[in-house]
This record gives C-alpha cells, sequence and structure tokens, in this order.
C-alpha cells in the first residue's frame, strides 16, 4: 500500500449546524497564507494526499470534507445545492484564516466552488488554482420545466432506494472500482484511497460491506437550469490571479458529447481578469491521482511566482 509521507491529521468543525471533518498537513505560519485544497464530486479530502507529498515545500494545507462526503454529514437531506458549498467554505475560512487571504486549489466539483466563491469574495483569495472545474453546458429557459420534473422523479428514486451506492463485501473492491474508472491509477494508491474513500457498516446478512463514503443524494440533479450569465458575472468579479489547469485527456469531450467543449469553456475563461492555462500530459479527469508531482509543481510554482 502507498506509504503517505506527510501524515495528516483530523479534526471537525462545527459548520452551519454540520460537523465538518477537515484534514490539516503542517502547521501555521505567520508570514504564509493557508493552502485550502477542495476535493471533487464523490470524493474525500484524502484524495489530495499524493499532491502534499509531492509538495517540495512544507507548508499549512487545509482540506475539508464538503457536506455529505467523507466523514461530514451531510444533515439528512435529500438534495444538495451549490451555494451551499459556498456558504460553507465561507465558514471554514472565518475559522481557519479569519481576514487573511488564502490561497485556493480546487478540482472539478471543487474548482467550480473555488471560481464561485472567489467572485463572491474575491478579497479573501490571493491566487486561485483550478482543477478542470469546467462548470456544465449551456442550458435554455425553455428545459426549466422538464429539469423540475426530472429533480422530483430522482427524489422519488431516491427515497425507493433506486440511488443507493454500490457496496462491496471487502475493500479491495472498492480498490478495484478506483482502478476501473481510472485505469492509470495504480494498485497502491487504489489501496490506500479504498481505506479512506469508504468504510465498512454491517448489512442485513450479518456480515460487513464497504460502503462509499459519499451520499447517494448528490446523484440528485440540480433543479434549476445552468446559467452561464450568472457564471460568467461571477468570473468577471475574481481579482486573483487564476491557473486554470487541463488534462491531456480532454474529460468534457468525453462527458458531453459535443455539448460542451474547451473552446467554449476558455471562451467563459476570457471572463476571468487575470488567468492563464495549464495542461498535465499523460493524465485524465483525476490529474491529481495520475501526474501528482507535476500537479504539485504547477501548483507551487503559481503560489510562488
Amino acid at each position: 500500500m502507498y506509504q503517505a509521507l506527510r501524515i495528516s491529521r483530523s479534526e471537525f468543525v462545527p459548520v452551519r449546524n454540520l460537523s465538518y471533518h477537515v484534514r490539516q498537513w503542517g502547521e501555521p505560519t505567520p508570514d504564509r497564507p493557508p493552502l485550502v485544497l477542495l476535493h471533487g464530486w464523490m470524493d474525500v479530502a484524502a484524495s489530495w494526499q499524493f499532491v502534499v507529498d509531492a509538495m517540495q515545500d512544507e507548508r499549512w494545507v487545509i482540506a475539508p470534507d464538503f457536506r455529505g462526503f467523507g466523514l461530514t454529514d451531510g444533515g439528512k437531506v435529500d438534495n444538495y445545492w451549490m451555494p451551499d458549498y459556498l456558504a460553507d467554505l465561507d465558514w471554514l475560512l472565518d475559522h481557519y484564516a479569519g481576514d487573511r487571504s488564502v490561497d485556493l486549489v480546487g478540482h472539478s466539483m471543487g474548482g467550480n466552488v473555488s471560481m464561485q466563491y472567489s467572485g463572491v469574495r474575491p478579497q479573501r483569495i490571493r491566487r486561485l488554482v483550478n482543477l478542470e472545474g469546467f462548470g456544465m453546458p449551456a442550458l435554455k429557459p425553455e428545459q426549466a420545466p422538464e429539469r423540475y420534473g426530472k429533480w422530483i422523479d430522482e427524489i422519488k428514486r431516491l427515497h425507493r432506494g433506486e440511488m443507493d451506492l454500490a457496496r462491496y463485501p471487502a475493500v479491495d473492491g472498492v480498490a478495484r472500482r478506483l482502478m476501473k474508472t481510472n485505469p492509470r491509477l495504480s494498485q497502491d494508491k487504489a489501496d490506500w484511497l479504498a481505506a479512506h474513500w469508504s468504510v465498512a457498516r454491517p448489512h442485513a446478512d450479518g456480515g460487513d460491506r464497504w460502503e462509499i463514503l459519499g451520499d447517494p443524494a448528490h446523484k440528485i440533479i440540480n433543479a434549476h437550469i445552468f446559467r452561464v450569465d450568472e457564471m460568467l458575472a461571477l468570473y468577471a468579479s475574481i481579482t486573483a490571479p487564476v491557473l486554470a489547469v487541463e488534462a491531456s485527456d480532454d474529460s468534457l469531450s468525453q462527458w458531453w458529447k459535443g455539448r460542451y467543449s474547451l473552446d467554449e469553456y476558455h471562451e467563459r475563461l476570457k471572463k476571468v481578469p487575470d488567468v492563464r492555462i495549464g495542461r498535465v500530459e499523460d493524465a485524465g479527469h483525476m490529474l491529481h491521482h495520475d501526474q501528482p508531482a507535476r500537479v504539485a509543481s504547477l501548483i507551487e510554482e503559481f503560489f510562488a511566482a
């Protein structure tokens, strides 16, 4: 199994009636801002371990499990909303950073949270790295009735137990699942991640089953259509320098089959006042697992510039 070079410590922080689980590496220093890492959808804070281990410089790193992921409870809701992640992050920065600005890194969903939050609270962000946080395809208002209906139908399916996540008889089943999703993930890293990405719970047959640490309610679509004009207004309000990093595999084309492209994403990025684009070769969407040393180098070079 992968051996972590820098050991994290866990604590729980009260955030908006939830007990938020947060991992930390290193110690606070008065002369450097905290480095905050935000994980993606159906991921956990421990997922950053490989990047933290690859960093040349030891600094205070803070990585929360978002609500309903990892060891942070979801509050018994049956669907989740993007604005809650923004408010949660604001509470966490109040706790850890106070009036200090932070260096922020987000992957995928965490990248989208990072970009939106940096437009809402620009004064709190010194520099921002967005790893494959592309946003969503543009939707038309005429799609709203169908989307609301689908949202309601999916909530009903959730309550009938039809959207439950897979359970595995042993933790190595979770590791195989991770490697199937990401063929570049090595066995040692998959084994390490599986132990942090899932937990053994009693099953009806008397044995244990390993369950992913993610609330299945995260699978419910957002009832509201994605508004590009709103996103662009948030992008335009960002004052921090931004590094937008992409993997060589072009996951956008794989996901959206022509409904949303890198060219369209790059066009949106033009609204960000100070942005540059980086690229990681031989990597897919989970680029922080595929090429942690390269990702760590990009992050450190950008924050030191």
